[in-house]
């Protein structure tokens, strides 16, 4: 997949503030500092499409990209280590719920993970959500560069005993790695939508 085009579209507060683009959305969602944003920069050769920071919970809102004027990539806030409330965190998790239940365009998720983090509670309900509305998704793993081949090897191995990875995506958005493989990835998920 050639980016020739990438845009900010809008950010929304709540399902009903969406954007009504017409293009199908792939959404990103993953914990709180696993590198999302990085990874729409890297992936679509923009340096600061999206704020990147390093204070996890920086997404607060759900961003909307157009991607090649055809697909959006949907930035979701993420989950867990963010040194918010309980009631503001609670918030994010409703706002993601009702962005899964209601959002017709939605036709992927790209499950953003870090393969230094183990696999908890999160990312269960995570899997969850995706089975319950049987959603097709690819597991993405972010910051690949910080960790040796044999380090990495030995993480996806413990990982794939928790939770469903299949053929992940090795991303870096130091690197560049993986970015062939993630548009390759994202193609597939379109077509099997009929888009």
């Amino acid at each position: 997949m050639k980016i020739t085009k990438a845009e900010f579209i809008s950010s929304a507060a709540k399902t009903s503030q969406c954007p009504a683009t017409g293009l199908p959305e792939i959404a990103l969602i993953g914990r709180s500092n696993v590198g999302k944003s990085s990874l729409i920069n890297a992936f679509t050769n923009r340096k600061a499409l999206a704020k990147t920071s390093s204070q996890p919970g920086k997404t607060r809102l759900i961003n909307f990209y157009a991607i090649n004027s055809t697909f959006c990539l949907v930035d979701l806030p993420g989950f867990g280590s963010a040194k918010v409330s309980h009631d503001e965190r609670r918030s994010w998790e409703l706002m993601v719920n009702e962005y899964f239940e209601k959002r017709e365009s939605l036709k992927g998720a790209l499950v953003i993970l870090d393969p230094r983090r183990d696999a908890g509670p999160v990312e269960e309900n995570l899997f969850g959500w995706i089975r319950d509305r049987n959603l097709a998704y690819t597991v993405v793993f972010t910051k690949i560069d910080k960790l040796s081949k044999n380090q990495l090897a030995q993480r996806l191995a413990a990982l794939k005993k928790a939770i469903p990875l299949e053929t992940p995506v090795l991303f870096s958005a130091v690197s560049g790695d993986g970015k062939i493989q993630l548009g390759k990835r994202l193609h597939e998920m379109l077509e099997q939508t009929g888009k």
